[in-house]
């Protein structure tokens, strides 16, 4: 184990001073300043850190429920293979075969000694999970999307079973519940999730979700929506947005949605975020890769996200923690107050 440590931290720290012009043109004091931070955390001592033990400045926390959680979300697309990739079809598959147990051990040590503390993704990589907190003593924290099996309740019971510390309903599972007429179904799985006694949350990608589960009455524990700037190159034109179109049918026409953005209206969403009391865990804050974190960050805690989840290769856990204490360290013109 000490051995692999120090080769890799020493591969990340011959990297990083290999690319420190590419990566981040060396522009400015706080780019350079970056890369010190980077540098000098990659080179630490030789000995392995137990994942249990941050290194200093860690990302604050905040509370959901009985959890004390990281601000940052260590995300599970990535490490389930779901790669939002636009037209690039092999993606999935590449960043599936990258991740092997051992590449995900890596980076969940990686974003303990950085002090994230929560994993956010899928039933399906509980085997995985459990593999880390058995073998390497790992104490991530594991949110559940419960997106398995043939119906919500199956998703929701393997999580539990499987060790999961809160379960919430998938954003594509509510956004297709709303957009079908079956609105009283989240309110039934949400019920189901509490008979556990853990935190529970409803998921979205589209406002309309939120909205309907707000007016039916909902009480959640947390939601779980998209959040992102719409000004990147790919984005959907804003003529050709539609109502739930992250979950289809997408058009045949080059502007319509491809599998491109995740948040259609982002003032309206953060206006509408604002008057909401619980928690709030924001997603697809990069875009899937289309904005840089330094950007996406201040965005969506300004916004008024309580937590973000961020998907990240092991190579990019440390400049995004980085990141994410130097946003939070900043004055942030937030209107929306913690909600946790």
């Amino acid at each position: 184990m000490a051995e692999k440590e120090v080769n890799r931290r020493g591969f990340i720290r011959k990297s990083m001073a290999a690319s420190a012009g590419v990566a981040f043109g060396m522009h400015s004091f706080e780019e350079q300043d970056l890369l010190a931070q980077m540098s000098q955390g990659a080179g630490g001592s030789s000995s392995a850190r137990k994942p249990s033990e941050p290194e200093t400045g860690a990302i604050p926390c905040g509370q959901i429920g009985d959890l004390k959680i990281s601000r940052m979300f260590c995300g599970g697309n990535l490490i389930g293979g779901w790669a939002h990739s636009r037209d690039l079809m092999y993606v999935s598959s590449l960043v599936k075969a990258y991740h092997t147990d051992e590449k995900i051990f890596e980076t969940f040590e990686l974003a303990e000694e950085m002090g994230i503390n929560a994993v956010l993704t899928n039933p399906v990589s509980d085997r995985v999970i459990n593999r880390y907190w058995n073998e390497r003593g790992g104490q991530i924290q594991w949110f559940s999307d419960c997106a398995s099996g043939s119906n919500i309740k199956e998703g929701i019971k393997r999580s539990v079973d499987s060790g999961a510390h809160s379960v919430y309903v998938q954003g594509g599972i509510a956004d297709q519940a709303v957009r079908d007429g079956k609105v009283e179904a989240l309110g039934e799985a949400l019920e189901y999730i509490k008979q556990f006694k853990v935190p529970g949350g409803l998921g979205a990608h589209d406002l309309e979700t939120i909205k309907a589960c707000v007016k039916a009455g909902f009480k959640p524990d947390y939601w779980v929506k998209t959040l992102h700037p719409d000004n990147y190159w790919s984005a959907t034109p804003k003529e050709n947005r539609k109502v739930f179109d992250v979950v289809g049918p997408q058009g045949n026409n080059h502007g319509d949605y491809h599998d491109n953005m995740y948040c259609r209206n982002p003032e309206e969403t953060i206006e509408y975020m604002n008057g909401l009391e619980e928690p709030w865990i924001a997603f697809k804050i990069l875009a899937a890769g289309a904005l840089h974190p330094r950007e996406a960050f201040k965005y969506a805690f300004e916004g008024g996200a309580d937590f973000i989840c961020v998907g990240m290769f092991d190579f990019q856990v440390r400049e995004n923690a980085i990141l994410a204490q130097q946003t939070l360290a900043a004055e942030l013109n937030r209107a929306r107050p913690w909600r946790a």
